[in-house]
């Protein structure tokens, strides 16, 4: 099985439909769900699915939901970002993660490959918006993993 990093294809279909608001606030409830190394997510995710979901203590099926910052451009590049997220008191290993949208029946979003396997052995797993050290860069989204 294998995790490759992508912006879903059928996300950008629905970005050019109107299906997704990236609006704080008043938006979509957009989710991040962490997956074991047996999933397979690729550009043609396009919905979230619970097969090979990581789990553990500290770890609901779902994942967590992500706080989003109204879009924005940057000189020519539409972005938006996501505030921290983590997974306190956790012990779950985890090898992807796939972002996904709760309020418009589970579309997917993006898929972000890990590296490695990352383990969390309390206290914590977390997962927080970039621009330092370790970065996976999907263009719309970024992403840096903390331990």
């Amino acid at each position: 099985m294998a995790i490759t990093s992508a912006l879903c294809t059928s996300f950008k279909v629905e970005l050019l439909k109107g299906v997704h608001d990236f609006t704080n606030s008043t938006g979509d409830t957009f989710k991040i769900a962490l997956y074991t190394d047996a999933a397979t997510l690729d550009s043609t995710t396009t919905v979230y699915n619970a097969a090979n979901e990581a789990s553990g203590t500290g770890y609901t099926a779902g994942g967590n939901t992500l706080v989003n910052v109204t879009p924005t451009s940057d000189s020519a590049t539409a972005i938006t970002s996501f505030g921290n997220t983590s997974w306190d008191n956790s012990t779950i290993t985890a090898r992807g993660a796939l972002i996904y949208n709760a309020s418009e029946a589970n579309k997917a979003v993006a898929v972000i490959a890990f590296p490695i396997n990352y383990t969390s052995s309390a206290p914590s797993l977390s997962l927080c918006p970039l621009l330092l050290a370790q970065k996976l860069s999907l263009g719309l989204i970024k992403w840096l993993i903390k331990t």
